[in-house]
């Protein structure tokens, strides 16, 4: 059986995981950033918008601003990378990328959290838009990073 040559963005720490990785999980994380922010800058021009309350308009604003940050975040790595081709420092250029990831990660979630609120407090009322976004809250945190970390310690469920 022949032996695979690594490949050249092969971290061979393997810590950090590769490049071509950090780069097809962004393109995960990209499009539900994109579906949110598209969602958000259509919602003021709706006839409806004029109508929430002032608390909402707020939410509203916080979203939106959280979403596009997660867009600028998530999208640095690629662009980053194209600019500063050939890359002079791989490892550190992929240390910084992750951190740039993980932060537009949490902006995402922040956005998701809010949204959920904002639409849940427009159907049923803030109590429910409250209870709600909680409930988003807690699911991100445990989808997105205690599952993750939890099963890198090695423990089982």
């Amino acid at each position: 059986m022949p032996h695979a040559q690594p490949r050249e963005d092969d971290d061979q720490s393997g810590d950090e995981g590769d490049l071509s990785d950090l780069l097809s999980e962004l393109r995960i994380l990209l499009p539900g950033a994109q579906m949110l922010t598209a969602f958000l800058i259509i919602l003021p021009f709706n006839g409806g918008f004029a109508k929430i309350v002032q608390a909402e308009k707020i939410v509203f604003l916080a979203t939106f601003f959280l979403s596009m940050t997660s867009l600028v975040l998530l999208s640095a790595p690629a662009i980053q990378h194209r600019v500063m081709r050939p890359l002079q420092d791989r490892e550190r250029f992929k240390r910084v990328a992750d951190r740039i990831m993980m932060a537009g990660a949490l902006s995402l979630a922040l956005a998701f959290i809010l949204g959920t609120n904002l639409v849940m407090s427009e159907v049923f009322g803030h109590v429910a838009g409250i209870a709600a976004c909680t409930l988003m809250g807690v699911l991100i945190a445990c989808m997105w990073w205690w599952l993750p970390l939890h099963l890198k310690h090695g423990k089982r469920i």
